[in-house]
């Protein structure tokens, strides 16, 4: 349980607002626990004073839950720091029953066709948004009239993500991505096994690097090959369905899962062959014996240490470098923090690899504590080998981003408005190049595309700059007629194609 030494409280509150479930209060400016208390351990790693521990004792009552490494002690009657579990009577319950059915997903109208009747690439703009758009089709699908409207329309609001599947660490979040030394864009937050640019966007493009931003864009959406450069980080050669490049290194695969996750999918085959394991990962370091996945297989702490920071139990935080799974190790030695000999033994062998396999050291623990590199055995090298099978090969995708407003809307219907509720809707159904699209929810039509689902080379830009994507509208025509469209424009498709 959670213990507070009031002489080392300095009263600064970092516990209160930290405390998932409000379970400490200031009294007389000293920090004291409630009795709702889950004991899981924000408070201990926000406190600057070093005035919270653990005594390591569980309340007389508490259930510990074990639904994610945080394992809170629930006392009864309360939640743990998530707020999914309350302590019933001795038992763990959810707090929300099992949901069987999502009506809100939009499955309101299944009549309209997931494809538009044709896409719009090619289509070209009618300027200004006063006229109809290029193409105004009409057909019968399922004895439905459906209509499609196809414009290239030109969006200053508009940019592409990138996802870069690397380990490697290429920069600081936030640091500004450049191209022949014009910022187009910024290092954006992670995301699973991956590293993410932001490119473009509205103040980007009108800015004074906006016709390099506008090039970047259509360049990466088109599958170019393009070399960026992160501002104090690292040289990106990068193609959309290809494997990137960093700093000159090919990067081959995409880690299986981070260190604990790897600890959790191999535990059984690594318990067979080692007395302990560390999976190095920028993000969690896993350690076997101390995870509960190795509790799980039989093992009992080893006493080793990883070289990292410690989050829950057999988890560590890493720090991110060029070395072996993103971390700043570049040896299976460094990976080593310290030994505790009371629990090792003089002879253990200890495995450090990778999330991807791709690199791995056997250590034999020392009768003083210290480690000893020796050759890497076949059986082990097998389970190396199993856990990079299991990771998928690097590449760079992209997800092109825009609002569609102007002329993409007034094209369509002397109303923009109710174009943009009936998108929302689900009335109609917006594509770009034939490919589908996720709206973001909210006011506006702003969506995302992934680019190797669109008709290829299907992107350009203008100088204004913006970039030019191919917007398809498809909806029934009844539809069409409420929403004020341009009625007066439908063609046959087949005469559309035939002119084609």
């Amino acid at each position: 349980m959670i213990v507070i030494e009031e002489s080392l409280c300095k009263g600064c509150g970092l516990c209160i607002k930290n405390c998932p479930a409000g379970a400490v209060a200031l009294t007389d400016k000293i920090a004291r626990l409630r009795s709702n208390c889950s004991s899981c351990g924000v408070c201990l790693r926000v406190c600057p004073c070093g005035a919270i521990s653990r005594n390591g004792t569980i309340p007389e009552k508490a259930v510990v839950c074990r639904a994610c490494p945080v394992e809170c002690a629930i006392q009864p009657g309360f939640e743990g720091a998530c707020r999914r579990y309350t302590n019933i009577n001795g038992t763990l319950v959810r707090n929300r029953e099992l949901v069987l059915a999502n009506d809100r997903a939009g499955y309101a109208y299944p009549e309209v066709p997931d494809r538009p009747l044709i896409t719009a690439v090619g289509a070209g703009t009618e300027y200004p948004c006063c006229k109809p758009a290029p193409h105004i089709v009409a057909d019968t699908v399922q004895d439905i009239e459906v209509v499609t409207v196809v414009t290239e329309a030109p969006l200053s609001y508009s940019g592409i993500k990138v996802k870069i599947d690397a380990n490697m660490h290429i920069g600081a979040e936030g640091a500004r991505v450049l191209r022949d030394g014009a910022v187009i864009g910024m290092v954006d937050t992670e995301e699973y096994g991956a590293k993410m640019l932001s490119i473009g966007g509205a103040n980007i493009l009108s800015g004074k690097h906006g016709f390099v931003a506008a090039r970047t864009i259509v360049g990466l959406a088109n599958g170019e090959r393009m070399t960026l450069q992160v501002e104090k980080g690292s040289r990106l050669e990068i193609a959309v369905g290809e494997q990137p490049v960093i700093d000159g290194v090919i990067q081959e695969k995409m880690r299986v899962g981070c260190g604990s996750a790897t600890i959790g999918m191999f535990a059984a085959q690594l318990s067979k062959v080692v007395d302990e394991a560390i999976i190095l990962d920028h993000h969690v370091i896993g350690l076997l014996t101390e995870h509960r996945a190795g509790e799980e297989v039989g093992m009992t702490y080893s006493g080793v240490v990883p070289n990292g920071r410690k989050s829950t139990r057999g988890r560590y935080f890493g720090e991110q470098g060029h070395g072996w799974g993103g971390t700043a190790i570049t040896s299976s030695a460094e990976a080593v923090r310290e030994i505790d000999m009371n629990l090792a033994k003089a002879g253990m062998r200890i495995l450090v690899t990778e999330t991807t396999g791709q690199q791995a050291g056997l250590l034999e623990v020392q009768a003083d504590g210290a480690v000893k590199e020796i050759p890497l055995a076949a059986e082990i090298q097998a389970v190396v080998d199993l856990i990079a099978d299991n990771c998928e090969d690097a590449r760079v995708s992209a997800v092109y981003v825009g609002g569609t407003g102007g002329s993409a809307r007034a094209g369509v219907t002397t109303y923009p408005v109710k174009l943009s509720q009936a998108v929302h809707q689900g009335e109609v159904k917006l594509t770009i190049g034939g490919a589908p699209t996720f709206i973001l929810p909210g006011g506006g039509i702003n969506f995302m595309v992934d680019v190797e689902k669109v008709v290829p080379k299907a992107f350009t830009w203008v100088a204004t700059p913006a970039t030019v994507a191919p917007v398809e509208y498809t909806m029934t025509r009844t539809t069409f007629e409420k929403i004020g469209g341009h009625t007066a424009a439908i063609k046959p498709v087949a005469a559309v194609k035939k002119d084609a």
